[in-house]
């Protein structure tokens, strides 16, 4: 476990942006990560919304430099299911006891969703330190987030929901913030027309925007 969390730290702070992936088609879902790798992107979460997510997770760990991950996760039976698929982190949007424990006993690493003190406090509890907040931009975004940094120093965000480009920035620069995701990377539209050039222009992009902040 620790290994992973290396390793996902290592490759946030390269490129601090989590694609959140819509796959409908899994035929797209290798090119579609090779696509976002040679943008930059190489920490990808696949949601399970559609029922090609499991089989677009499997195929997509064949793919070099990639870090695969599911997100959506709402039931505990679900984190066994995506670690035998290949996923190497597990992303809620939500927390609750339940979800934690089965994260651990599947032995795979858990980001769970927050939107509120009371959830962090919860989550904290737990001894998770690097939490997704969803949905962001509904939830109160940068201010909110500003606001949680006072009470909790000890916290990293990876806020999500809602955010484009055009806020990618301000979220970054904001100092407990590892992370942005978004679907903005790779829009629906894009994949089903497989213009894989474009999602990797995309990912460059928002590498490029989260580079300029951060150094």
């Amino acid at each position: 476990m620790t290994d992973i969390v290396t390793v996902i730290e290592r490759a946030l702070k390269k490129a601090p942006i989590i694609p959140v992936l819509v796959i409908d088609d899994a035929n797209e879902a290798v090119p579609l990560a090779k696509a976002l790798v040679a943008g930059g992107l190489t920490v990808l979460e696949v949601t399970l919304r559609t029922p090609a997510a499991m089989d677009a997770i499997a195929a997509m760990t064949s793919v070099n430099g990639a870090i695969i991950g599911a997100g959506t996760l709402t039931e505990p039976i679900q984190f066994r299911a995506v670690s035998n698929a290949g996923a190497r982190f597990a992303v809620s949007p939500g927390f609750s006891p339940e979800l934690s424990d089965a994260a651990s006993e599947a032995g795979i690493f858990y980001l769970p969703g927050v939107a509120t003190a009371s959830e962090v406090i919860a989550a904290q509890a737990r001894g998770h330190s690097f939490l997704k907040f969803f949905p962001a931009e509904a939830a109160g975004g940068v201010p909110m987030l500003s606001a949680l940094g006072g009470p909790f120093p000890d916290i990293i965000f990876c806020p999500t929901g809602g955010i484009s480009v055009l806020q990618l920035a301000k979220y970054m620069a904001l100092p407990n913030v590892l992370s942005v995701g978004g679907a903005w990377v790779a829009p629906r539209d894009l994949v089903k027309a497989r213009d894989w050039r474009a999602i990797t222009a995309l990912a460059r992009e928002a590498v490029d925007i989260a580079a300029s902040v951060k150094n």
